[in-house]
């Protein structure tokens, strides 16, 4: 994108905004949001949302890529001892419907015991929930990447499928951004956030 994805303007917010409120208004219990050691921009949107710097998770090697951010968050001790479930949210698919997440909440609780994905096509999509089980499994896997770790680890792994258009993609490139406008906003440009 030649910016950090997560600080482009989404309607009234950032993409990271908008990401944090959606999961909020789907009740999560906790938030947390991995972020690479030193990157001050980020901070400091995490500190404009008003954000808790004790709800932060800093990633050492963000360089490892993807993987890495995420066995950062499994290894991280302020989760909630009380939490059952756990969705690894991408910071680049602020697009998809509130809809997906409702219903993917809703099959994971039907399948508690499972990883469960959005699928499309028969395809495994993005966010992935998984349980304590397979979430504390991840502190020390050593798989390379999430697909990797989710093929090997011994625990079921079910697909919601679901007709949001939104799966198809994740913003990488600018195209993917106007694709992703478009598609929330049904215009050429969201509404800019302001200050």
């Amino acid at each position: 994108m030649g910016k950090p994805k997560l600080l482009l303007p989404w309607g009234e917010t950032s993409i990271l905004g908008h990401l944090i409120h959606q999961w909020q208004t789907a009740e999560a219990k906790q938030i947390s949001v991995v972020l690479a050691a030193g990157n001050t921009a980020v901070a400091a949107e995490l500190d404009r949302l008003g954000f808790s710097a004790v709800s932060r998770v800093y990633s050492p090697t963000p360089e490892r890529g993807m993987f890495s951010s995420v066995q950062c968050a499994a290894r991280w001790p302020g989760w909630n001892s009380s939490l059952t479930h756990w969705a690894i949210v991408l910071g680049d698919q602020p697009h998809l419907q509130p809809e997906t997440l409702r219903a993917l909440l809703d099959f994971s609780a039907a399948h508690p015991e499972s990883v469960c994905q959005p699928g499309r096509g028969g395809r495994p999509r993005h966010p992935v929930l998984l349980p304590r089980h397979a979430f504390e499994r991840l502190k020390n896997s050593d798989a390379e990447t999430l697909k990797q770790f989710l093929q090997t680890v011994d625990v079921e792994r079910v697909l919601c499928e679901l007709e949001d258009p939104g799966l198809d993609f994740d913003i990488d490139q600018p195209a993917d951004y106007e694709r992703a406008i478009q598609l929330c906003f049904k215009s050429t440009q969201p509404p800019l956030r302001t200050g």
